[in-house]
C-alpha cells in the first residue's frame, strides 16, 4: 500500500508499506483523506523531534475496515474521523475528563508498520498519510456518512486544537475580546471558535494581507498585519490572546497585548529548546500564560459535537480545504503549505 515515510533525511512516497492486523481494542481504517498540518512538516525540519523511520500524518478520516476484539462502538463500513489521543481511558487524568494529559498518550510511539522488512514508527499514534492505519479504538470517532471526507479529516487536528483551545482551555465567554496571532489552519479555527463562543471583538493578526478575507469569513471582526494596532481596537487589551505561529517574539507580543485578568494561550510550536521572556511585573493583575495540548479536547465527545455544528452550518470545514492533492503529490502539498498558499492542503487516496 502507499504511504509517506520520513527516514530522517528525506520524505518518500512508497508503494510497498505494510500494516499489521488490529489487535484487541484496535481498529484498522482505510484512509480516504488526510490534512497536511505544519506539525508533520515540523518533524521533517527537526522542530518536533521524533524517532525515524516514521509514517507521517495525523489528521485523517476514512472507513473502518476491521476491528479487534472488544471493539463495539464502531464497525466495518463506518465513517470515522481519527484523533491523535491514544489515551488509556482508565487513569486518573482520563477519569477526570482530561485525556490530553493521559501519560499513556504521550511519548509512546508504536510501530504497526513495516517497510522493506523493517518496522516503521507511527506518528502521533495515527499516521494518516497511509492507505491504511491501525489505531486504538478510542481514537476512531464515528461521523455521519454525508460529511465529505476531506472536510471530516480536518476535525481530527485543526478543529480540535483551534476550536477546542477557545471552548475548553480559554473558556471564552460572551462579550469577551479575542486576539489571534497567525491565521493558518489553527488560527482560523481559533477565530471560528471565538465566533461560536460569542466573543464581541475578534482581532486577527497576520503578516500576509491576502489572508484578511478568509479570516473575516471565519469570524474576525478586525484584521491587522501586525500587533502594533491592537490597542487602537482594544484600548485596555485583550481578554484572550492566542499565539498560533510558534515564534517566541509573537508569544511576547501576545502577553503584552493582554488586559487585566487576560490570558495568553500558546498553540504554535517553536523548537523544543526555545525560551520566551516576559516582564514579570506585567503579570500581577491576574494575567495568565496557558499552554494547551490538542485543544484540551475530549475527542469522542468533541468530534461528534463539531460534526453536528458543521451539519447545522455553524462550523466551517469545507472552506478550510483550500486544495486536495493525490498522495503522490506530497512534495507539492508540502511546498504550498510552507509558502502559506493554502489554509489546509488535503492528501487523498
Amino acid at each position: 500500500m502507499r504511504g509517506v515515510i520520513f527516514d530522517g533525511k528525506q520524505v518518500r512516497v512508497v508503494t510497498d508499506l505494510e500494516v499489521r492486523e488490529p489487535g484487541p481494542g484496535e481498529v484498522r481504517v482505510a484512509i480516504s483523506a488526510a490534512g497536511l498540518c505544519h506539525s508533520d512538516l515540523s518533524v521533517v525540519d527537526g522542530t518536533i523531534p521524533f524517532p525515524v523511520p516514521v509514517v507521517l500524518g495525523h489528521e485523517g478520516a476514512g472507513v473502518v475496515e476491521a476491528v479487534g476484539e472488544g471493539v463495539t462502538h464502531v464497525a466495518p463500513g463506518d465513517h470515522v474521523s481519527l484523533s491523535t489521543l491514544a489515551n488509556c481511558g482508565t487513569c486518573a487524568e482520563c477519569d477526570r475528563g482530561r485525556p490530553t494529559m493521559c501519560r499513556q498518550a504521550i511519548g509512546r510511539p508504536g510501530r504497526p508498520f513495516r517497510h522493506a522488512g523493517l518496522p516503521v514508527h507511527q506518528f502521533a499514534a495515527n499516521s494518516a498519510f497511509a492507505e491504511r492505519t491501525v489505531v486504538k479504538a478510542v481514537q476512531a470517532v464515528r461521523i455521519p456518512g454525508d460529511i465529505p471526507m476531506a472536510s471530516a479529516a480536518l476535525i481530527g487536528c485543526g478543529v480540535l486544537t483551534g476550536v477546542g483551545a477557545v471552548l475548553n482551555r480559554a473558556r471564552v465567554d460572551r462579550g469577551d475580546s479575542v486576539l489571534v496571532i497567525g491565521t493558518g489552519g489553527i488560527g482560523l479555527n481559533v477565530l471560528q471558535g471565538a465566533r461560536l463562543a460569542g466573543a464581541l471583538r475578534i482581532v486577527a493578526v497576520d503578516a500576509d494581507p491576502a489572508k484578511e478575507e478568509m479570516a473575516r469569513r471565519f469570524g474576525a471582526t478586525h484584521f491587522l498585519t501586525s500587533t502594533e494596532g491592537v490597542r487602537d481596537i482594544l484600548p485596555t487589551g485583550a481578554d484572550h490572546a492566542f499565539e498560533c505561529v510558534g515564534r517566541v517574539e509573537l508569544i511576547r507580543q501576545a502577553i503584552d497585548a493582554l488586559d487585566r485578568h487576560g490570558q495568553a494561550i500558546l498553540l504554535g510550536v517553536p523548537p523544543a529548546t526555545a525560551e520566551a521572556s516576559f516582564r514579570v511585573s506585567s503579570m500581577y493583575l491576574d494575567k495568565s500564560i496557558l499552554g494547551c495540548r490538542y485543544g484540551s479536547s475530549r475527542p469522542q465527545r468533541d468530534i461528534a459535537l463539531y460534526a453536528d455544528l458543521y451539519r447545522q452550518g455553524r462550523l466551517l470545514l469545507d472552506e478550510l480545504v483550500t486544495r486536495t492533492y493525490p498522495v503522490e503529490d506530497f512534495e507539492k502539498a508540502a511546498a504550498d503549505a510552507e509558502a502559506g498558499r493554502v489554509a489546509r492542503g488535503v492528501l487523498t487516496f
